[in-house]
């Protein structure tokens, strides 16, 4: 079948076409070989540019599709999806970025810019002359899904499944459930008792029959992909291996405990907020001189992201000992607030209204706690906005600390393939387009596990993980992209090269006997791969290939340039 190629050029408003000539690159595009038809798109993502595609493939016989124009981060499903529509395999498109590529670094080059879209055309006609059809692979997913974490994020995703009819393996390192939140007394914003949310929402979990819980539990391993994963958990001495389509990651964070730093475990009367919530349990009576210093271990060079909910705690805790002691004498020293929102805001004013003192420092002359022994009686800091130092009588210093990364984080990125950011905290796909979610499909994160968060938060995001988790699941198949890599196992030398640089692990070795009497050789799970060709360029035998990419179709864009 003689190929047929259709151009469609892109305006992209004024990204492009403010730019770049498109009239001048659709008449170009016309003189190249097996171009059957060129024309430009004011937006041709749009209904009438999509609509013109499919009438082009259909009316002029199409058999290649190349669209000039922005991002296919975003718009390449969509061009796609209308080749398909039109009856052209999907794998017969090509995209060229004309925005990010051109028009956008070349603003105040129109003529060059011009020359160089018409050059990133003329090798996307090479590239697309050499494309094949392909066909997406299709896989089965258990209806099982495996929850890392027993704490608030974790039972509300695990509730939520087992409501709309999936199995649950809920994996729980401590030997109870709840975190660290049922170590807090009360709960923003209403007070009320952390036991009123979290002993029902227990319950619920520990009685549905189609949870199944595992407590002191250790995840030793996790292998597979979406819609088939394999965990190994030890639970008490006892291994067993867990099947599951999805997994859910909540396993939440843990409160700084600053040694060293404000006299914390040198006198035995400061506490982090942590502390204080454990040990008076909603009665503080005899506390009478209280002060509360904020942002210890926070925004510092070691670390430098704000905890976010210590403020909130900080006013509750302080409110909580003024509602039980009016006379009390409580002072918050503070960098500064952080109570965004009606709601907190609304909390910041009752708590200046109920006569909580205020008192800013800074950090280049931070507060001083001193005591006799190991008792804390005073705490000195100058105050920034009178520009006065205080000495201030305490019988209880309390510090708000940040949560932390769990110790066991690194451990959990190298077993699970997810990765950590540089705060130590797991790093979710993209906040915006892929919130929840990790680049290892079928993997998803909530609660404090990605970023310190608020109860609400964590709750939240626990139903959101939940949501996304019970897609794949609701389908029963997940349908991944053709372009993978693929291995000549004629050419492999078995060198392993592909198996420690692959960071999804979709690369293992072949039986002898399958490797056509060669020996052991690499060989690709398309279902893992992801196709970002790591692989490819770092084997020495030339023996990988990535589908859509190979060495053909990129030689052809770089001839065609060179000739040029």
């Amino acid at each position: 079948m003689s190929l047929r190629i259709g151009v469609f050029v892109c305006h992209c408003g004024t990204n492009i076409g403010g730019i770049v000539s498109v009239p001048e690159v659709v008449e170009y595009a016309r003189t190249l070989p097996n171009v059957v038809c060129a024309e430009g798109n004011l937006y041709t993502c749009s209904e009438d540019g999509l609509a013109s595609i499919r009438t082009k493939i259909q009316e002029e016989g199409l058999n290649r599709v190349i669209v000039a124009s922005c991002t296919p981060r975003t718009h390449e499903p969509l061009f796609r999806k209308n080749c398909e529509l039109a009856g052209l395999n999907k794998y017969l498109f090509e995209f060229v970025n004309l925005r990010e590529h051109c028009s956008w670094v070349h603003m105040n080059m129109p003529e060059e810019a011009t020359e160089k879209a018409k050059d990133l055309v003329r090798m996307g006609v090479a590239k697309a002359s050499l494309l094949s059809p392909e066909e997406d692979l299709t896989s089965r997913v258990l209806r099982t899904a495996m929850v890392v974490g027993g704490g608030i994020s974790g039972l509300s995703a695990s509730i939520t499944l087992a409501k709309q009819g999936y199995n649950v393996e809920l994996v729980e390192k401590r030997g109870t459930l709840g975190g660290i939140l049922r170590n807090v007394g009360r709960i923003f914003p209403k007070n009320e008792p952390s036991s009123k949310i979290m002993d029902p929402l227990i319950h619920e979990v520990s009685d549905h029959d189609r949870i199944r819980i595992h407590l002191g539990a250790e995840l030793l391993d996790v292998k597979g992909f979406i819609g088939n994963f394999r965990a190994v958990v030890k639970t008490n001495s006892h291994i067993e291996e867990l099947k599951a389509g999805t997994i859910i990651v909540a396993t939440g964070a843990a409160e700084l405990k600053p040694a060293g730093n404000f006299g914390y475990g040198q006198f035995d009367n400061v506490l982090t907020q942590l502390d204080f919530e454990e040990k008076y349990a909603a009665n503080y009576q005899g506390l009478n001189k209280v002060v509360m210093i904020n942002c210890v271990g926070a925004r510092v060079e070691e670390r430098t992201y704000c905890g976010r909910f210590c403020c909130t705690t900080g006013l509750k805790n302080a409110l909580l000992i003024k509602e039980s002691n009016p006379g009390a004498e409580v002072s918050i020293l503070q960098r500064d607030i952080m109570a965004p929102g009606i709601i907190h805001e609304d909390y910041y004013r009752q708590a200046l209204r109920s006569g909580i003192r205020f008192i800013r420092y800074n950090t280049a002359r931070p507060p001083r706690v001193l005591g006799i022994g190991r008792v804390a009686e005073k705490v000195e800091v100058y105050h920034e906005l009178t520009g006065k130092e205080l000495s201030l009588d305490v019988d209880l210093v309390v510090l708000s600390t940040p949560m932390i990364p769990q110790a066991d984080n690194e451990k959990l990125s190298k077993v699970m393939r997810i990765p950590i950011g540089n705060d130590g905290f797991f790093l979710e796909a993209h906040q915006k387009l892929r919130p929840v979610e990790f680049p290892s499909d079928g993997i998803y994160i909530a609660g404090c596990a990605r970023f310190p968060a608020s109860g609400s938060e964590c709750l939240a995001q626990g139903y959101a993980a939940a949501a996304k988790a019970a897609i794949p699941m609701a389908q029963e198949k997940v349908v991944a992209e053709a372009y993978t890599a693929v291995v000549d196992n004629l050419k492999c030398s078995g060198c392993g090269r592909c198996l420690e640089i692959c960071p999804f692990n979709a690369i293992d070795w072949t039986e002898p006997d399958s490797a056509g009497g060669h020996g052991n050789a690499a060989h690709v799970n398309p279902a893992e791969c992801k196709g970002c060709g790591l692989c490819v360029a770092s084997c020495l035998s030339s023996a990988l290939f990535l589908k859509g990419y190979t060495d053909e179709e990129i030689l052809a864009m770089v001839n065609t340039m060179v000739e040029n």
